[in-house]
């Protein structure tokens, strides 16, 4: 799951960033969403999947608070990503006619910005205030099942939900895929 996750995103990066088609508002966002939702599983994953090799849930305090500043920057900057991605679409529903002058690559840049600026501070605080003081009586197993599924499966799925569905991406991927494979046996 987590080789899908990093390969899916990376792909749709690829595909953005290496057809002009795609260099708009819409496919910046989705692509710094993958961007963020490889962050954000590496924070966790790799480490878990050492403590599963070696039979170990031992972690230094050093350790486990950067962990926890990195999921928590990340898990903000993706919540605060589709906030942006939503706004986007809004704006292209809305108010098609006056949609290039809204969402001019300037204001995608700052609306990013404040995007990363924004779990840094609020996010970022409150949780690890929420996080260090909360009870011993925390139901462990539920926990831990509720925190596979949102830094695994939902950044798994992004690619999916995201590229699948459209037709743009689709033909990136083709082209991408196809000059790839093109480079590979010349």
């Amino acid at each position: 799951m987590y080789l899908i996750t990093v390969f899916g995103n990376l792909l749709i990066i690829l595909a953005v960033s290496s057809d002009s088609h795609l260099h708009t508002p819409m496919y910046f966002f989705l692509s710094n969403l993958s961007f963020v939702d490889i962050c954000f599983t590496s924070t966790t994953v790799p480490k878990m999947l050492v403590n599963i090799q070696t039979q170990s849930k031992v972690i230094t305090y050093e350790g486990c608070i950067t962990q926890m500043y990195f999921f928590i920057l990340f898990a903000g900057l993706d919540v605060n990503l589709l906030t942006v991605m939503a706004y986007d679409r809004f704006v292209a529903i809305c108010h098609p006619l006056h949609y290039t002058v809204i969402m001019h690559p300037e204001l995608c840049g700052q609306l990013v910005l404040v995007s990363w600026i924004i779990i840094i501070s609020l996010f970022y605080l409150t949780s690890l205030g929420v996080y260090l003081s909360s009870s011993a009586t925390h139901n462990a197993r539920s926990s831990a099942t509720a925190s596979v599924l949102y830094t695994v499966v939902t950044p798994m799925l992004n690619p999916f939900i995201y590229s699948l569905r459209n037709k743009d991406i689709k033909g990136a991927l083709k082209r991408f895929l196809g000059m790839a494979g093109r480079k590979i046996t010349e």
